[in-house]
């Protein structure tokens, strides 16, 4: 069975395992990896024993090093990669910011043709229509690209590798979930791009030059008001300060947005359109096309708007166990977002479906006033829209066997993985009072899954150093991946941390 991690032995007693594991013959250790890898965890028995059959689907590997004998803080890690391969795992190049320079620089070449090659801008005018494009194209890449289906077509065209292929491109792949970079890169190049058309018709009608009325410069700069007021409250600072402000400004003021957009559309191509009809103009337009590509996109959640039941278990006053069954059963590692309010505030949580079963579970934990009210006064119904969403977890596809850390209610996400043990899996997963917080029921069903998972009690162990747990349990699982599911700070720590010394490693981002 699984136990809870203490981890408080001597100092020589846990160096002479590293030890004895570093002497081992490296070709030996290659060729039976499979058979030989070991999981950790220790020998302080949790209170309670799962009485349930084990699920013997993926048998552990061979027996687990006894982590009680382990001591963290003279567990040494890995030596540090070259500057420059460190300099690649740095926050400002990873990969969701390296999409958002590569947008920033093709929209640059954009700029530099559009002033040199093609003259958008000389004293007889403005090519307001090649401009016009760019925004357009733009904002429906950054709209788009948070399309329910899009984003879980991107993570199954990512998960189809094979385990075969090099490590290094799966390592690679498994970074599809930073795709938010496109989301945000493209939103802020419409924004600069749409500053830029402004000025240009501003230009053009004082000017007194054909093509621009009165009502395209007003609503132009009506919109050019709101799209600054939605980059702005996006920036990060500002989304975490005021969230439900933010949530409400990019909602209720991207619904403005898009029909002010339909409006200054239909406006610009009317002026713009000489001797044609409107609507023979509007049908050859680029904007007029992906503006109902991106009107699609973003009503096809709210068509799936529904009020549904939902019973709540609340096991201790931090975390609520939530059991849906209205006719949808997600897959392992998708979310869901729910919410009181269908105009107010939305919160996703990663579902946990259960082989076998129908319907799916939440594990929502207390992490601000929405929560707090949640588990306080539960619900006897909550809002739910769009469909099952893929999550960074879904990226374990990609390798042979994979560790996942977690903390408090990080457990979430992990759990539907693994329950349905598609790939080989060990938890880590350091929470307070284990049983108290969450309940036997489910602490019972992580063992009768993973029961060798290593489960650090903070309450009795105090926080633990979760680069080197994390660490561990990737060297003696002979995991190929480690995916972390945690707070902000922690998740890049344990990130970054194991990455930056050769290891692949994955985590939320918190980009939406």
């Amino acid at each position: 069975m699984g136990n809870v991690a203490s981890l408080k032995s001597s100092v020589t007693e846990q160096a002479t395992i590293v030890e004895q594991a570093n002497n081992k013959n490296q070709t030996k250790q290659t060729a039976k990896s499979k058979n030989t890898s070991k999981p950790i965890t220790s020998q302080q028995p949790l209170k309670k024993q799962s009485t349930k059959p084990v699920n013997k689907k993926i048998k552990p590997a061979n027996q687990p090093v006894d982590a009680s004998k382990i001591k963290l803080p003279s567990v040494k890690l890995p030596k540090e990669k070259r500057l420059l391969q460190r300099l690649g795992k740095h926050e400002k190049l990873m990969h969701y910011n390296r999409l958002v320079y590569l947008v920033a620089l093709v929209n640059l070449s954009l700029l530099l043709l559009g002033m040199f090659q093609y003259n958008w801008w000389t004293a007889e005018g403005v090519a307001l229509g090649g401009i016009s494009n760019i925004v357009v194209i733009n904002m429906s890449i950054a709209i788009i690209m948070r399309q329910q289906y899009v984003i879980n077509f991107l993570f199954w065209l990512a998960t189809r590798a094979p385990t075969s292929w090099p490590l290094s491109i799966r390592w690679t792949l498994g970074k599809i979930y930073h795709f938010g970079g496109l989301h945000s890169g493209c939103a802020v190049a419409a924004t600069i791009w749409f500053a830029a058309f402004a000025g240009s018709i501003t230009y053009q009608f004082t000017s007194n030059l054909p093509g621009i009325s009165l009502g395209t410069v007003v609503i132009t700069y009506v919109l050019l008001a709101l799209l600054m007021l939605i980059v702005v409250m996006a920036l990060p600072s500002n989304r975490a300060r005021f969230h439900n402000n933010f949530e409400l400004i990019h909602r209720f003021g991207g619904w403005t947005a898009l029909l002010l957009f339909w409006m200054q559309t239909v406006i610009f191509v009317n002026d713009q359109k000489r001797d044609n009809t409107l609507a023979d103009t509007l049908f050859t337009s680029v904007g007029f096309w992906l503006l109902i590509a991106v009107t699609i996109s973003i009503v096809i959640p709210w068509l799936r708007l529904k009020k549904v039941p939902v019973e709540i278990v609340t096991p201790s006053s931090h975390v609520a166990l939530a059991r849906f069954n209205y006719g949808v059963t997600p897959f392992p590692g998708s979310s869901m977002a729910i919410s009181l309010n269908p105009l107010a505030e939305w919160h996703a949580f990663a579902n946990v479906p259960k082989p076998g079963e129908k319907g799916y579970r939440l594990t929502i934990s207390r992490a601000g006033d929405w929560t707090g009210a949640f588990i306080d006064s539960p619900p006897s119904h909550v809002w739910v829209k769009g469909i099952p969403t893929a999550g960074v977890a879904n990226i374990e596809k990609l390798f042979k066997r994979v560790v996942y850390v977690a903390t408090g209610s990080g457990i979430g996400p992990c759990l539907p993985h693994l329950l349905a043990q598609e790939v080989p899996a060990h938890l880590v997963w350091s929470t307070r009072s284990p049983r108290k917080t969450y309940g036997d029921a489910l602490v019972d069903e992580i063992l009768a899954a993973e029961p060798n998972a290593t489960i650090w009690d903070t309450t009795e162990s105090g926080k633990p150093d979760m680069v080197k747990l994390a660490y561990l349990a990737y060297r003696y699982f002979n995991a190929e991946a480690v995916i972390c599911i945690s707070n902000q700070k922690l998740t890049y720590e344990v990130v970054h941390g194991l990455e930056i010394r050769g290891i692949p490693a994955y985590g939320a981002i918190w980009d939406s």
